[in-house]
């Protein structure tokens, strides 16, 4: 019974954002829309600088994460 009950739930969540995709997609012709009425490419460059630190802070969080977890299950083993 709680397989069926959780396939059930993750078929309604992909319908429901599958269907949220159309609304969620507005933002980028915002973006592109504010950045094409820009004759010099400042504002472009300034947010292409920003998507990629907004995208690798995530990343190197996870790599400390990761190293920090693989420190404590492999580290050194003290000898008595």
């Amino acid at each position: 019974m709680q397989t069926k009950f959780k396939s059930l739930l993750i078929v309604v969540f992909t319908i429901v954002f599958s269907l949220f995709s159309n609304i969620l997609s507005a933002q980028c012709a915002m973006c592109r829309a504010a950045l094409e009425s820009e004759e010099g490419g400042v504002k472009a460059e300034a947010v292409n600088d920003g998507i990629v630190y907004l995208m690798a802070i995530p990343y190197f969080l996870v790599g400390i994460l990761g190293y920090a977890i693989y420190r404590l299950k492999y580290g050194k083993k003290k000898e008595l």
